[in-house]
């Protein structure tokens, strides 16, 4: 059996009372109950990230044997967060919707992976994406804008983007609906949203039915 590995990425300002947090850790919870897992890695990007700039772009954009030292450290975080996302098999990302799209630091951790060469390449035919078999599981609340409404501009575009570096199997959970529910009912009703999600392998490496 082929150990995985999950990349928990949070988001939400909020600690203690985040739905999206409690019912991220429910989805991590039945991966490592499903799934035959060798690590859980765990990045909370609400404790702070940093906004590309004029160092980290053009460190970006120079030829990797042609960077200096200060180009190798502007990037060295970057290169961190793209390595995390390479390992993983799976990725539970939780996010609340700020004004109609996602928190600035989200998209923020989005500008620091999203790098050519790494995560996709350009091509004759246009930009391909190289973060190939992995499943992304996206965990979403808000308080006013009902997931995939047309004032949701925070599901579409994390598909768009985690499509575009080559993660097509996307599955997003209204953590919204699930906040209602009392712990048990809640546990139920993520296991049932995630069933038939993981590719699961006896021991002897036979699928399980």
């Amino acid at each position: 059996m082929t150990a995985k590995t999950i990349l928990h990425i949070n988001s939400s300002g909020r600690y203690k009372d985040s739905i999206t947090r409690q019912v991220s850790e429910l989805v991590v919870e039945h991966l490592k109950e499903s799934a035959a897992l060798q690590e859980v890695i765990k990045r909370d990007v609400a404790e702070g990230v940093p906004f590309i700039n004029e160092v980290w772009i053009n460190s970006n954009f120079t030829a990797q044997e042609e960077r200096t030292e200060e180009q190798k450290m502007a990037l060295s975080f970057s290169n961190e967060l793209v390595a995390e996302l390479k390992k993983s098999d799976y990725i539970v990302m939780a996010t609340p919707i700020y004004n109609f799209s996602i928190p600035a630091v989200l998209k923020a951790w989005i500008d620091l992976i999203a790098r050519a060469g790494l995560t996709f390449r350009y091509t004759e035919n246009g930009p391909v994406g190289l973060l190939e078999n992995k499943k992304a599981i996206v965990v979403m609340a808000s308080g006013g804008v009902p997931i995939g409404s047309e004032m949701d501009m925070a599901s579409g575009y994390l598909k768009f983007v985690l499509g575009f570096i080559g993660i097509h199997d996307v599955t997003i959970i209204d953590a919204s609906v699930i906040d209602y529910l009392d712990d048990d009912e809640k546990k139920h009703r993520v296991k049932s949203q995630i069933a038939g999600l993981i590719d699961l392998e006896k021991p002897d490496g036979r699928r399980k039915k």
